[in-house]
């Protein structure tokens, strides 16, 4: 926001940041782990029933991406018969990179 911006966010002319920016598609990814398999090793072991282990550890806090970018960790939960994240970490800009 910059200076010219009054206290309730709208721009000058009026218009607020919501009002501009509201509908912007953005990509949002809650990420539980990675693995890093050949093809071979897909086409052996992917099937009805497969278990691939994962980088992460139970319990180990989940990253939420915002277009591949970090921006928050958080924990699984259940809302009802879905599922849904907790956010309890929001990543300090410098911290955020792109994933590798």
């Amino acid at each position: 926001m910059s200076a010219s911006d009054d206290n309730n966010g709208n721009t000058p002319d009026g218009a607020s940041f919501q009002t501009l920016l509201g509908d912007v598609p953005l990509e949002l990814t809650v990420e539980l782990g990675r693995v890093t398999l050949s093809l071979r090793e897909v086409a052996g072991r992917l099937g009805p029933g497969s278990i691939i282990p994962l980088t992460k550890l139970t319990g180990e806090k989940l990253d939420v991406r915002v277009n591949d970018r970090l921006v928050a960790r958080g924990e699984a939960v259940a809302v009802g018969d879905r599922y849904g994240v907790r956010i309890v970490e929001i990543i300090n800009g410098g911290q955020g990179g792109k994933s590798s």
